[in-house]
């Protein structure tokens, strides 16, 4: 009978998961829910793009969160993949702390330790960890494997991972740790498949979605990342404000008289493309608006990558090839270009024509650095380290 492992990625709104041959890592199925606790919409698409599954879930069907998104998911899987035999389940798990790096298989012990990560990755963790219940629930006899979004980064040197604080608190564990860490370990691995010469070098690495960030990479290892303690930092995001002076935040709590957890909520829910724009947290959406307070948000998110590279390739010491990859780094050839354009300073010409036509490299013949688009694939990733965990 053949076996399959299932991979989940549960955040506060949206559900992700894949479902995969054990043998072969071959992909059946990868959809998501998107929009949780407001329109919830379910996607359910073939290894070969074909959609099986195109849902608006309304009603009693709607998920509230995503637990319930979890047993609908299964439930939607069960009737596409009549007899499907779920032998492992692996998650994403954004934030393994100082402990853990290396996948591993969940117990309660783990799981207790991986909570009290919680207020480092709101957004993420605690969702991740319900995923997590929710799966054991509907396969106890079945390992859960942790993959962490943290532990490509944890070779960095100590200058890249600490804080100018008092060393007590980094040997507390307050510095820096990198996320987006199994999207850029694909994307890194597909690199060095693609133009193995340009994997060895210098290499930027650019994460752009509704969350961003970048990685420095010197001969595939990673050396430098955007993120730091949390995933506020860095590049302006869908809802997150990036990179800020810290005494904007003394400022709301000691002149405005806001909470910690009305920051919480500032920095989480209502900043980065949303709170500039006023408009919306999606590219997509503000690409195609008129109103002014988009482009200015558009404007920001730009500048702010472009500042980021010109960082990334200090740290590296130089530049040999830049990768877009995530949702917007993949499909948006308009924010490429206005990132790219007028950075020949810097060794790289943009091809405009393979831009907008969505060539996997996009550099012109004449440009030093090379510049690539690589699709992400966070769900073969982690079905990955799962079948080699549980030696399946």
């Amino acid at each position: 009978m053949e076996r399959h492992i299932l991979t989940l990625n549960a955040g506060s709104s949206s559900l992700k998961f894949a479902l995969f041959s054990a043998e072969a890592l071959v992909c059946l199925a990868v959809g998501q829910i998107d929009g949780i606790g407001a329109e919830p919409h379910l996607v359910i698409r073939s290894g070969e793009g074909q959609r099986l599954v195109d849902e608006p879930l309304a009603g009693s069907s709607a998920p509230n969160d995503p637990v319930e998104a979890m047993v609908l998911v299964l439930d939607r899987l069960s009737k596409t993949f009549v007899g499907a035999n779920i032998v492992a389940v692996g998650h994403r798990i954004v934030h393994g702390g100082t402990d853990y790096g290396d996948p591993i298989v969940l117990t309660a012990e783990i799981e207790a330790r991986l909570t009290k990560l919680n207020p480092l990755a709101p957004l993420h963790q605690p969702h991740n960890l319900a995923g997590v219940g929710a799966a054991r629930r509907a396969f106890p006899d079945v390992p859960q494997v942790a993959c962490f979004d943290t532990a490509f980064h944890r070779a960095h040197p100590f200058v890249n991972d600490v804080f100018a604080l008092p060393r007590a608190l980094y040997d507390a564990g307050i510095r820096r740790y990198g996320f987006h860490g199994l999207s850029y370990e694909y994307v890194a691995g597909r690199l060095a498949e693609i133009a193995p010469h340009h994997a060895r070098g210098r290499v930027v690495i650019c994460h752009l979605g509704s969350g961003a960030s970048m990685c420095a990479l010197r001969d595939g290892q990673s050396v430098a990342s955007t993120m730091g303690f949390s995933a506020l930092d860095g590049l302006p995001m869908g809802t997150r404000p990036g990179q800020i002076d810290p005494g904007v935040l003394l400022y709301l709590m000691q002149e405005k008289g806001m909470s910690a957890a009305e920051i919480s909520a500032l920095l989480y829910r209502q900043s980065g493309l949303k709170g500039l724009s006023g408009v919306s947290s999606d590219m997509r959406v503000l690409e195609a608006s008129d109103n002014p307070h988009a482009r200015q948000a558009i404007d920001y998110f730009v500048f702010r990558t472009r500042r980021e590279i010109g960082g990334m390739a200090a740290a590296l010491e130089g530049l040999d090839a830049i990768v877009f990859s995530g949702g917007i780094g993949e499909n948006s050839a308009m924010i490429r270009e206005y990132v790219l354009e007028a950075m020949e300073w810097l060794g790289l010409e943009l091809d405009l024509d393979r831009n907008r036509a969505g060539a996997g490299v996009i550099s012109s013949e004449r440009s030093r650095v090379r510049v690539f688009v690589i699709p992400t694939n966070e769900e073969l990733m982690i079905a990955r380290h799962t079948k080699a965990i549980v030696q399946l």
